[in-house]
């Protein structure tokens, strides 16, 4: 089955990111506009669900149905509690984030998510590397088993890692590591879950070489990895991969629109595929696939 990307929302200046479904309504970022969008696939319409996000780009929910943020323009991790804002997290050993940028929830309500230094989505200060405290672009977890969150970080090996994916039995975790430079690694990999919450040796599932490699990415119900990847610069182009857990290319989707950014499914099912894009465009794609999603299940 093919999938048929239509815009359906958007365009909005700059870039749109993060969406997640809450069992009616899309949620998504707008990340220069520091606002999340509220998205009715009943109407096609939009109206402002929070303001105020400092560049919020990733968005989750746990299994209660509470959002949570990378804020990455206030370099920190975030819980939105109805007109509350509860701060996770906004340093490691005493030196700020970089810019948050997406995350991932465990079954016990743990908070990982990955900090590039990524130039300018985290607002104007963020155009000025400069500003970077850490020394490391990494992978973090918040534990938030005990009375107040704690931070480790997990992987020591990343350079601006991006989308990051639990699989099905929550014991491999995806990480797109997608460097801009030269130098750097454009790799889909996935990293085995030790018991005591640490990362193992990583393995490269997909190599995307020069091109632009994953940024977003949300599973199925058959442990599939649904992918955003790919820009009209260079490579195959923009669009949606579906990647096995052995990392097998099982399809390739074309999006038309450039830079797909995140997505999630969502409608009754959990079939239809929203995707946000650069240019700020929410997409719609009715698949043959079903999302595994911690909130809603399906």
């Amino acid at each position: 089955m093919s999938w048929n990307f239509i815009p359906v929302n958007g365009p909005y200046l700059g870039t749109s990111e993060g969406p997640v479904w809450d069992g009616q309504y899309i949620l998504f970022t707008h990340i220069p506009g520091s606002i999340i969008l509220q998205f009715d696939p009943k109407t096609s319409t939009s109206t402002i669900y929070r303001e105020g996000t400092n560049h919020a780009n990733g968005l989750a929910f746990d299994a209660a149905g509470r959002l949570y943020a990378c804020e990455g323009g206030a370099r920190r991790v975030v819980r939105y509690e109805d007109e509350d804002t509860v701060v996770l997290a906004d340093n490691f050993e005493g030196k700020k984030f970089n810019v948050p940028n997406d995350l991932a929830l465990d079954p016990d309500g743990n908070v990982w998510f990955t900090d590039p230094y990524y130039e300018g989505p985290g607002g104007d200060w963020s155009l000025d590397r400069a500003n970077k405290e850490l020394e490391h672009d990494s992978v973090y977890k918040i534990d938030m088993s005990g009375d107040s969150p704690k931070v480790s970080r997990v992987t020591f090996d990343t350079t601006r890692p991006n989308g990051l994916l639990f699989s099905l039995d929550y014991k491999i975790l995806y990480v797109a590591q997608s460097g801009r430079l030269p130098e750097e690694k454009r790799e889909l990999r996935a990293y085995p879950v030790n018991d005591d919450g640490t990362l193992g040796e990583s393995t490269v599932l997909h190599d995307f070489g020069e091109h632009r490699g994953v940024d977003g990415m949300v599973l199925d119900t058959e442990g599939n990895i649904v992918a955003c990847a790919g820009f009209e610069e260079s490579g195959p182009g923009p669009a949606i991969y579906v990647f096995s857990p052995s990392g097998e290319v099982l399809e390739r989707h074309p999006t038309l629109l450039d830079r797909p950014t995140n997505c999630t499914f969502g409608g009754e099912d959990l079939s239809t595929l929203f995707v946000t894009n650069g240019d700020g465009v929410l997409m719609r794609a009715f698949t043959d696939r079903q999302g595994r999603l911690n909130y809603p299940s399906a």
